[in-house]
């Protein structure tokens, strides 16, 4: 049995040992991932982001314990900063989300960065469609920090949620207008701080001034995620925005961006491979002489080096 043939019949070990495989070999993954592909589109893919600090691990926890007594099955792939000594990841935000651990319907996994840009790991969108075969309803992606990550969360994610804490120096201020432009839902957690109740009149004042689309205001919810306080009303505020997309028929727009994303970055990866093999096999250096000595311009360096890609068709990496 394959380990898509074992995924499909609810094996938890094959799933496991395929994000593993595509972690860390995913060359040897794409037969299986392909095999997957058409049970996959029906999971709703919900993208957490947010400074360091913000409790965002302890709200995934508690989102996913409130899905769970609503009967949906979840994924949680907790996105960690990586040791550039061993490529793991080293936060272990499983630790925090021990309480679900031994759920059957909830599956964990951290993933380390690895170097990549914006703190979304590289294998992340293949990750999020092994867990969507696997049958999950709802998929969270947190991720770390602020910054390119955020970018990154948008071409994975229906529905990105931006959590912000009370105590960030200048509050709002000090967050970069591009967080807020992604942002479809605003948590204010550790809403029991002093400066809570000024964060989200900011929030508020913001959306206001801002030059968004008319048609989906981005609510500002207050929690208290270690006491579940305002956990409801996230998950509600979730289904009402996947709801509008829906309605809107943009919740199929934002897929096929993502798909646009995916392909571009696996066309990508092919060039790099091949100009990695012509390096190794001293070919680019070959043509870099050349180019050097006027033999060839770098346009004719450049289609030579394409050839083999733009001339067979095929090629592809996940």
């Amino acid at each position: 049995m394959t380990l898509a043939e074992g995924i499909l019949a609810g094996d938890q070990r094959a799933l496991a040992r395929l994000i593993t495989m595509v972690e860390n070999r995913p060359q040897e993954a794409i037969s299986d991932l392909q095999a997957l592909y058409p049970h996959t589109g029906k999971a709703l893919v919900v993208g957490i982001t947010g400074p360091p600090g913000a409790g965002k691990s302890t709200l995934v926890g508690r989102l996913a314990k409130k899905l769970r007594q609503l009967g949906k099955t979840v994924g949680i792939i907790a996105v960690d900063p990586t040791s550039p000594f061993t490529g793991g990841a080293i936060l272990g935000d499983r630790i925090r989300m021990q309480e679900l651990a031994t759920d059957p319907g909830v599956f964990i996994r951290s993933m380390g960065t690895r170097g990549s840009l914006g703190g979304l790991a590289k294998a992340t969108h293949n990750v999020i469609r092994i867990l969507d075969a696997a049958g999950k309803d709802y998929i969270f992606v947190e991720t770390v920090g602020v910054g390119q990550s955020e970018v990154d969360i948008v071409k994975t994610a229906d529905t990105t949620l931006v959590v912000l804490v009370p105590g960030l120096g200048d509050d709002i201020q000090t967050i970069k207008a591009g967080i807020l432009e992604i942002a479809d839902i605003f948590v204010v957690n550790k809403a029991d701080r002093q400066g809570a109740d000024r964060v989200v009149a900011e929030l508020e004042m913001m959306l206001d001034l801002s030059n968004r689309e008319a048609a989906w205001r981005p609510p500002v919810y207050s929690t208290i995620a270690t006491t579940n306080k305002g956990i409801d009303a996230v998950v509600e505020g979730i289904e009402g925005h996947i709801q509008h997309l829906r309605q809107n028929g943009q919740l199929e727009v934002r897929r096929r961006e993502r798909y646009r994303t995916e392909i571009m970055a696996i066309v990508e990866e092919e060039i790099k491979a091949r100009l990695l093999d012509l390096w190794s096999a001293g070919g680019l250096e070959q043509l870099l002489e050349k180019v050097a000595a006027r033999e060839k311009d770098p346009f004719a360096a450049a289609r030579e080096i394409l050839q083999p890609i733009t001339g067979n068709g095929k090629g592809g990496t996940p």
